[in-house]
C-alpha cells in the first residue's frame, strides 16, 4: 500500500505542521461590515479548517488604496487587527498553524472603492477585466500610474501589515505577488512600461517584490515570510503572457533563493496555456530544482496528485483551494480516502454563514444518514 505522503507530517520555518495538506488562500467576502474586519463568523470558518497542516487566508488588504474587492478583510487598522485575533486564537485553540496573505489589487480594482481617485498600477494601461464593487460587476479604469512616492509607501503598507499581522498572532504572512495583482502587474512588461528603476529590465521589473521581503524582514523573521507567484497566468485578471514572462519568473525564483523565506507558493496554470509558445505548462517540474527552499504547490489537486508530486519530489505541500470550501474536514477525508463534498458557487462571495460554515464533516453526514 502506497504512503499517504500528504499526511506525513514537515517541520517549515521552525513549525512543526502536523500534514502537507494546506489550506490556499481563497477570496470569501465575508467582512461585510464598516471596518472590513474580520468576525465571530471568520473564526468559525478557520477553525473549522485547522486540520490543515497551514491555512493561508484569504488575501487582505495592506491598505485602504489596497481594496478591489467588496467585503474583504483587511489588516491595517487597529478593529481588523482585534477581529484577526479571533481568528489565529481560534485556529491555535485547534492546534492549527495560520498565516495570513497580504494583498494590494492595484488596477483590479475600481473608483468606486477610492471615493472616485483612479486605482494606484505601475503604468496607466487598463486591465480591461472586471471590479467585484459593492454595487455588482463593473468593468475597470485606466488606472493611476504611481508616483516613485506612492511605490514606497506601499513597500511601507506591506511592512505595516506584516507588523499588524504579528500583533494579531499569526504565525507568519504570504506576499501575495501573484494572479494579476499589483505585484504580478509590476512583473509584467503588458502592465508596466515605466522607465524609472521599477520598469523596463527584468531586474527592474522584479524589484518592488525584493524591496517588500527586505521591507517586511524588519519586523518578521524571513522564515516566516511566503511568496505566492502564478507564472502561467494568461488570459485572465488582464495578464498576457508573453516572451518575457517566464524569464522573469526565473529570474524572480533563482532570487529569492537569497532568502531564508517559509516557502515559495507557486500555481500550476488556470487555462489551458499549452499552445501559447512561451508559457511553461509544468510549474512545479520546471521551478522546483531551480528554488532550494520549502516549495508549496496549488491547483486543481486531489488526493492522488497531490501524493503524486510529494513522492516524485515535485513539491513539499500541496495547497488546496476550493475542496477546502466545502469540506472543512477535508484532512481527515483524504487520510480516509472518503469522497468529498461538491461546493456551491453560488455561495463563495455572499454575507453569511450559507456556503462558508454550514457544510458538515462527513462524519455529520454519516450521522444525519443514520437518523434517517
Amino acid at each position: 500500500m502506497k504512503t499517504n505522503a500528504l499526511l506525513t507530517a514537515w517541520n517549515m520555518a521552525d513549525l512543526n505542521l502536523k500534514n502537507r495538506i494546506l489550506m490556499a488562500p481563497m477570496t470569501r467576502s465575508r467582512a461585510d461590515n464598516p471596518e472590513k474586519a474580520p468576525t465571530e463568523l471568520h473564526a468559525t470558518y478557520y477553525r473549522q479548517r485547522a486540520t490543515a497542516g497551514l491555512i493561508i487566508t484569504e488575501g487582505s488588504q495592506i491598505s485602504r488604496r489596497a481594496v478591489g474587492y467588496v467585503n474583504t478583510p483587511g489588516i491595517h487598522t487597529p478593529a481588523q487587527v482585534e477581529g484577526w485575533k479571533k481568528v489565529t486564537e481560534a485556529v491555535h485553540e485547534e492546534g492549527g498553524r495560520i498565516f495570513i496573505q497580504l494583498w494590494h489589487v492595484g488596477r483590479i480594482s475600481h473608483p468606486d472603492f477610492h471615493g472616485g481617485d483612479l486605482p494606484l498600477a505601475p503604468s496607466a494601461i487598463n486591465p480591461e477585466a472586471k471590479s467585484f464593487t459593492p454595487e455588482g460587476f463593473k468593468e475597470t479604469v485606466t488606472p493611476k500610474e504611481m508616483s516613485l512616492e506612492e511605490i514606497q509607501q506601499t513597500i511601507l503598507d506591506f511592512r505595516n501589515g506584516a507588523k499588524n499581522a504579528l500583533e494579531a498572532g499569526f504565525d507568519g504572512v504570504e506576499i501575495h505577488a501573484s494572479n494579476g495583482y499589483l505585484l504580478h502587474q509590476f512583473f509584467s512588461r503588458t502592465s508596466n512600461v515605466r522607465s524609472d528603476a521599477y520598469g523596463g529590465s527584468i531586474p527592474n521589473r522584479a524589484r518592488i517584490l525584493f524591496e517588500i521581503i527586505d521591507a517586511i524582514k524588519e519586523v518578521l523573521p524571513e522564515n516566516r515570510v511566503g511568496v505566492r507567484l502564478n507564472p502561467s497566468l494568461h488570459g485572465l485578471f488582464g495578464m498576457t503572457l508573453d516572451e518575457e514572462t517566464i524569464p522573469t519568473f526565473d529570474y524572480i525564483v533563482e532570487k529569492l533563493n537569497d532568502y531564508d523565506l517559509a516557502y515559495l507558493h507557486l500555481s500550476e496554470p488556470f487555462t489551458d496555456v499549452s499552445s501559447l509558445p512561451h508559457a511553461e505548462t509544468q510549474i512545479a517540474k520546471r521551478y522546483r530544482p531551480k528554488y532550494r527552499g520549502n516549495l508549496i504547490i496549488n491547483g486543481g489537486f486531489d488526493r492522488d496528485k497531490g501524493n503524486l508530486f510529494l513522492e516524485k519530489g515535485l513539491a513539499d505541500a500541496v495547497a488546496f483551494g476550493k475542496p477546502f470550501v466545502s469540506n472543512p474536514d477535508l484532512v481527515s477525508r483524504i487520510a480516509k480516502n472518503l469522497p468529498l463534498t461538491e461546493w456551491d458557487q453560488d455561495t463563495f462571495y455572499i454575507p453569511g454563514a450559507k456556503g462558508y460554515t454550514d457544510y458538515p464533516t462527513a462524519h455529520e453526514v454519516k450521522k444525519e444518514q443514520a437518523a434517517d
